[in-house]
């Protein structure tokens, strides 16, 4: 599994370069704020909406702390998709959120 630091994911959304993120988490937890432009899709809605996703674009996983988008990206690489899991998830993220 390839891994990414919150750190990296900062740099990259604040230097407007193209990032895709999908954020795992429930809803009310997405409610408090997510990343600047990432996809919601709850873990337990993946299986049914990963069509939703390219699996010629890469995402990089994003949950509370880094284990639902662990499973998140094991599953979908399993998948054939092309998955990053953020690790230390939102409780390590240091940029700006959407709410």
């Amino acid at each position: 599994m390839k891994n990414i630091t919150p750190e990296e994911v900062r740099k990259k959304v604040e230097g407007n370069e193209t990032i895709n993120i999908v954020d795992v988490r429930e809803p009310e937890e997405v409610e408090e704020g997510k990343i600047p432009g990432a996809k919601h899709i709850p873990l337990g809605s993946l299986d049914e909406r990963k069509d939703e996703l390219d699996k010629d674009t890469e995402y990089v996983m994003v949950c509370r702390s880094g284990g639902r988008s662990g499973k998140a990206t094991a599953f979908l690489e399993e998948n054939g998709y092309n998955v990053i899991n953020m690790d230390g998830g939102m409780l390590a993220w240091e940029g700006s959120v959407d709410k």
